[in-house]
């Protein structure tokens, strides 16, 4: 078993936002930028980076992992991990300010190129239309996309049971992502364009990260790495205690 990166240490910006209408006002600013036309990679080239992030929240601590995988062959290429203070309360549609910092200290600390990033969350999913997949492609210039676990707020009717069935998940007339199967007979994934990437792409790139599971190989390395790096920097502070 190859041994686990070090985390790198998360330095929370100056001016990151403390409080919610300044959280607010940065969505605002920063949604204009969001490019939700690509074309980003073709689906199966380059690399792919899962993102993911765990908490524990008596001692105020996030862990972020970043995993690259070819996107080939969905073997992990490099893996990294960052640790540090929560930088933001837990508001509803303000999640990217909590897990950002620890997710960008996760992505610099790797040697290979992320190539298209695949969040555990929203893209324009979001009831802002600037979920985290936004948020991060738009302050990084990576291509990133959203595959959360749960609809949120929006509505869809469900897809079909077959692998590759999809149905729009839409606000109002508004469609602003994709409810889909990537595995036959069982539940949904939530696909949302983050940046750089149109939503076709963005569930044809899913369905390819995802041949085996439901939820997509680069999250499932993600989550798996962020849930045992947190463990273990619980365990170094109890040793320090």
């Amino acid at each position: 078993m190859r041994a686990r990166p070090a985390p790198a240490a998360v330095t929370v910006p100056a001016d990151w936002p403390a409080t919610e209408a300044e959280a607010r006002s940065v969505q605002d600013t920063l949604r204009a930028r969001v490019d939700l036309t690509g074309p980003g990679p073709e689906v199966g080239t380059g690399t792919a980076t899962g993102v993911d992030v765990a908490y524990d929240d008596v001692r105020g601590l996030v862990v972020a992992a970043a995993v690259v995988l070819d996107a080939a062959t969905l073997e992990v290429v490099e893996e990294a991990t960052a640790a540090g203070p929560v930088s933001f309360p837990y508001v509803p549609g303000l999640l990217a300010f909590r897990e950002l910092p620890a997710v960008l200290a996760a992505l610099a600390a790797l040697t290979a190129p992320p190539g298209l990033v695949v969040c555990d969350g929203y893209g324009v999913a979001h009831p802002r239309r600037f979920g985290l997949a936004s948020h991060l492609g738009v302050l990084t210039g990576l291509p990133a996309v959203g595959v959360a676990k749960n609809p949120f707020t929006f509505t869809y009717e469900p897809p079909g049971e077959r692998r590759g069935d999809q149905t729009p998940l839409t606000d109002g007339s508004e469609e602003v992502g994709r409810a889909l199967r990537t595995r036959t007979a069982v539940k949904p994934v939530y696909v949302s364009a983050g940046h750089g990437v149109p939503l076709d792409r963005a569930v044809a790139h899913t369905l390819h990260l995802a041949p085996a599971y439901r939820l997509p190989e680069t999250t499932r390395h993600a989550d798996a790495l962020c849930r045992a790096a947190l463990k273990a920097a619980v365990a170094g502070e109890a040793d320090q205690g």
